[in-house]
């Protein structure tokens, strides 16, 4: 199963390559920005940590202007798109075969439906209650973890898979996940803390976060290279800084220790509540999904 995933990411990396070489191909200008590189390097090697790359991405991109506000998302889905394929294919050979592979497919496939039945939520649903929302469950959940590691509670374990009830809601997890991406919440710090208190051992939530991802957002990111909006230099800078960064952060992940990456994970989680309570805060109440923010 680990093969067929490999193969399947790797031909979603295939297609980004075409796809990225047509566009150049047909006029377009795509000389990497040497800025655009340096944040491509920084974003995706935290990013691989399971910080997440999309909202220190977005900050940038807004302090500096270097595009339209419109234009971001669509810039990030693509440009992170690669590296993010380097993550997936990495984690899968260094760690896939030691998740249960029905847990790998199974949240894989739950994120892409959630991602799909989501779509259409975005100009429902307030965004500021979303992110509200779920930095205060995060806050809770780091908090919780905290006490974890603190030997005030239960210690994560080092399970491999799930008991059928177990699994059942890391499913429903990943689903809710995967509509969340359409408002711009980042599926790592969930992940991990929701894996870590069910007992996986947190090195394994890396190929299913990173899987989990590449295919939930792929079809955005073909949907959206054509969009003149999408400067092509900040595209090809962030994929090409960011490729080098996954390939040492990854192997950091690999050989961590258990104790360090627990406490990571409060770290990671920390900022995703903050991010978005500080986007949530800052945005006009009536705004709904029209700007990524994970």
């Amino acid at each position: 199963m680990v093969v067929i995933l490999i193969a399947l990411v790797g031909t979603i990396a295939l297609a980004f390559v075409g796809m990225i070489i047509g566009q150049l191909r047909a006029g377009r200008p795509g000389l990497p920005k040497a800025e655009a590189l340096g944040v491509g390097a920084i974003t995706n090697f935290f990013d691989t940590l399971g910080i997440g790359s999309f909202a220190p991405t977005l900050a940038w991109l807004r302090l500096r202007r270097l595009t339209s506000d419109r234009a971001i998302p669509p810039t990030m889905y693509i440009g992170h798109g690669l590296p993010s394929i380097t993550q997936s294919i990495i984690f899968l050979i260094l760690l896939g075969a030691q998740v249960d592979p029905a847990l790998l497919v199974g949240c894989v496939l739950a994120l892409l439906a959630g991602a799909m039945a989501g779509v259409h939520l975005v100009d429902k649903v307030p965004l500021r209650g979303v992110r509200l929302g779920i930095g205060g469950a995060l806050l809770i959940a780091a908090s919780a973890y905290t006490a974890t590691n603190l030997g005030m509670m239960p210690a994560p374990g080092t399970a491999t898979s799930l008991p059928p009830n177990l699994f059942v809601v890391a499913l429903a997890g990943y689903f809710l996940m995967g509509v969340l991406i359409n408002f711009g919440v980042g599926h790592y710090a969930p992940s991990l803390v929701m894996f870590s208190l069910m007992g996986i051992d947190t090195r394994l939530a890396f190929p299913i976060m990173a899987t989990a991802g590449v295919v939930g957002v792929s079809g955005a990111a073909f949907k959206q290279v054509q969009n003149p909006a999408v400067d092509l230099r900040l595209v090809t800078g962030l994929a090409i800084g960011g490729i080098p960064a996954v390939l040492v952060a990854a192997f950091l992940v690999k050989e961590m220790p258990l104790e360090t990456l627990r406490w990571l994970v409060v770290v990671v989680v920390l900022y995703a509540a903050a991010t978005l309570i500080w986007a949530a805060l800052r945005e006009p109440p009536e705004m709904k999904g029209e700007t990524v923010t994970a």
